[in-house]
């Protein structure tokens, strides 16, 4: 399997230096992506090809079912590089439907380390219980709390001195939050978006 990679590789590599003979020299040049990108890790939902956007334009973190922790210290790294040194313009918080880390973090029955990580949702499930009732069935609830998700993360990543600090100084950073049909390939608006004139200690709902 490793071979078959590697030959993949070459082919790629390949194909695209003969198709833009200077683009590997552009990339290894600079890194300047307007975009930061915090998402899941499910290998379904890969930043740059859902967004259309090649490599080298957007700066990516990502982990399971994409939950903004405050002690995350790697996503709190890559958040400080993304704003400070590469001066990125949008950060984006991306959830997907039918995301497995919200579905573990919905089910009652162990998952080891991960049920650590996913306290976040639960609570999330927990405090929009009643409007989570109303969804027709559980794949819609856990798609619904697939998008608060989203919203807390949004709310979380504008309440870090990090961002604070970059508007204090007057930077023009935003962050938005969307979400990704498995099933039609389509990023959706959840219209929470933050930016230095709206920020108010929560997301716009």
């Amino acid at each position: 399997m490793l071979k078959d990679l590697i030959d993949r590789n070459m082919i790629w590599s390949e194909t695209r230096h003969a198709e833009d003979p200077g683009y590997f020299a552009r990339l290894a040049g600079q890194q300047a992506p307007e975009f930061f990108w915090i998402g899941c890790s499910d290998s379904r939902v890969p930043a740059n090809v859902v967004a259309g956007l090649d490599p080298g334009e957007v700066f990516v973190h990502r982990n399971v079912a994409n939950v903004v922790h405050s002690s995350d210290m790697n996503l709190l790294s890559a958040l400080e590089f993304a704003v400070e040194a590469l001066q990125v313009r949008e950060i984006i918080v991306c959830g997907h439907y039918g995301c497995g880390g919200v579905k573990a973090a919905t089910e009652d029955m162990p998952h080891g380390l991960a049920d650590h990580w996913l306290e976040p949702i639960r609570r999330l499930a927990r405090a929009y219980a009643v409007d989570l009732a109303k969804c027709e069935d559980i794949d819609a609830r856990r798609d619904k709390l697939s998008e608060l998700n989203v919203i807390e993360g949004v709310r979380r990543v504008s309440e870090t001195p990090i961002m604070q600090k970059a508007w204090d100084r007057g930077a023009d950073l935003r962050v938005h939050g969307l979400i990704y049909g498995l099933k039609d390939g389509r990023l959706r608006n959840l219209d929470c978006s933050i930016g230095p004139g709206n920020f108010e200690g929560r997301a716009a709902q």
